[in-house]
């Protein structure tokens, strides 16, 4: 009796299973019906408006084909039942849209359904020969024993030696019968059709590590070092010590190998151009088989994004995670522990005290006025270069009319005017009798400079300049006078000089 017993528990807890409570329900041909309608065989991620509308079309084509077994409700709500059976499951995907698509247990029911409705025979010589193969492939590679593996090889060498000699000699090649590949197309097309429940059960391993590790922060019972280390751990588990995981990572190796994924699609090009191929196959399987390459590649893609949501919700965390603002609360808590155990000591076990509900309204004097305007930080238009070939011709001669004043050429006209017989009384007949290069506005200023390096002084009454500037236009400036020394007289009595007419 335990030992039925046991077997008992074993098959309600497979029967408990969401595939067979797919299967086991009233409706599981209209379900299976309408999955494989709307997924195909490559569960292509479904946006959920589109999915719902899609169930409430096939819906109404199945029951005008007279099944009175159908679902009831509105598409929304028949997904949400499905979702609550673990048969779709809504994510986002890349973009942040919400998207349906099949569980792994879903996807394992559609498989056998798919397997049940194809046509196979239950004995025969290929599957006996594949058996045999596998088994002895798998004995060569787990043999223990050094000389029984070399045994194996040699044998093996042996016979393809002898076949390859054969065909070389010209002997007679035997065809495969019929039976014979239609028992191999389908037992291929078995093993390709399990791959995306394969990928998806490794897909949703990640989904329910990904909710474990949020649960775990939130909680924040174990320290975050603690919880990374953890999940990484898991990770490598999920890769090596499930069969899902060692498919995902064979997948992996096999698509990362050139050279084999080449081989796969040589092989698969050549059995779909066998000549009774066309008799055995329907255009769904030859369709089934030719993307076979690209079944793996999007199964793949979807466990790497899934692993990719793991990564950044733990890069989330630590980057966000507050560790100051942690240990202000902790620091916080102990002060109302403390203040709370001083109370205690000093009053009796009865005592209360009133603690209000809101903290006390905050008195405010002042308040900004002004508040931030994001137009206030907007960029300023990028300076775009100017094109040199638009850039007006300069010469030199009109770079230096725009250009500072000729103190050299200034200094050298005012020694020739204080050396003279009839020197000038100011600066102002000085610049008078220069040549119109000599007279631009610029050149007041040099001459200023130059009777202020000689420490010359200036008279209230005012000179007369009209400059010249360089396009030959006039500007009359009104300056304060500047008298030039005598020459003639030293340095002492023109002094004395000035200090008399000053008084």
């Amino acid at each position: 009796m335990g030992e039925i017993a046991g077997e008992l528990a074993r098959v309600k807890g497979a029967f408990a299973q969401p595939t067979l409570t797919l299967l086991h329900q009233r409706q599981a041909a209209v379900v299976i019906t309408i999955f494989r309608a709307a997924f195909g065989r490559n569960n292509k991620p479904i946006p959920t408006a589109r999915l719902h509308t899609q169930v409430e079309e096939h819906l109404a084509g199945i029951r005008l084909a007279g099944e009175t077994e159908v679902p009831t409700g509105s598409g929304r709500d028949i997904c949400h039942r499905w979702m609550r059976g673990q048969w779709l499951v809504r994510s986002l995907d890349e973009t942040g849209n919400e998207v349906y698509s099949l569980t792994s247990h879903a996807q394992q029911a559609l498989e056998l359904v798919k397997n049940l409705a194809r046509d196979r025979a239950t004995l025969s010589e290929h599957r006996i020969a594949t058996i045999l193969g596998s088994v002895r492939r798998f004995n060569a590679e787990a043999n223990p024993d050094r000389t029984s593996r070399v045994t194996i090889l040699n044998a093996e060498i042996a016979r393809l030696q002898a076949e390859r000699d054969r065909l070389v000699d010209g002997a007679e090649l035997v065809s495969a019968t019929e039976d014979y590949m239609l028992e191999g197309f389908t037992e291929l097309l078995s093993l390709i059709s399990a791959l995306p429940s394969d990928f998806a059960r490794v897909e949703e391993r990640f989904a329910t590590i990904r909710g474990e590790i949020l649960a775990a922060f939130r909680a924040e019972d174990r320290p975050a070092g603690e919880v990374i280390d953890d999940y990484l751990a898991r990770a490598d588990a999920l890769m090596t010590a499930t069969q899902e995981g060692r498919a995902f990572e064979g997948a992996f190796a096999l698509l990362r190998d050139d050279a084999l994924v080449t081989q796969l699609r040589e092989d698969l090009t050549a059995l779909l151009d066998h000549p009774i191929s066309d008799r055995i196959l329907s255009d769904a399987d030859r369709s089934e088989l030719q993307g076979t390459v690209r079944l793996v590649r999007d199964g793949l893609d979807r466990v790497l994004a899934q692993r990719s949501r793991v990564t950044a919700t733990l890069k989330e965390y630590i980057v966000s995670h507050d560790a100051a603002s942690d240990r202000e609360l902790e620091q916080t808590l102990r002060q109302v522990e403390s203040q709370l155990m001083a109370w205690m000591a000093t009053t009796g076990p009865r005592a209360t005290h009133d603690v209000p509900l809101l903290p006390a309204r905050a008195g405010v004097d002042h308040l900004r006025e002004r508040f931030y305007d994001p137009a206030d930080d907007v960029l300023p238009e990028r300076i775009t270069a100017a094109d040199p070939d638009d850039a007006p011709e300069v010469s030199l001669s009109a770079l230096m009319a725009q250009g500072g004043p000729r103190l050299n050429s200034l200094r050298e006209r005012l020694d020739e005017a204080l050396a003279s017989l009839r020197p000038v009384a100011s600066l102002g007949e000085l610049f008078e009798q220069l040549e119109p290069s000599l007279r631009r506005p610029v050149e007041i200023l040099g001459l200023l400079h130059l009777a202020a390096d000689r420490d010359w002084t200036t008279e209230d009454d005012l000179d007369t300049f009209s400059a010249v500037r360089h396009d030959g236009s006039r500007r009359t400036f009104a300056v304060p006078r500047t008298p030039l020394p005598d020459p003639d007289r030293p340095a002492a009595a023109r002094t004395a000089q000035h200090e008399r007419e000053t008084r």
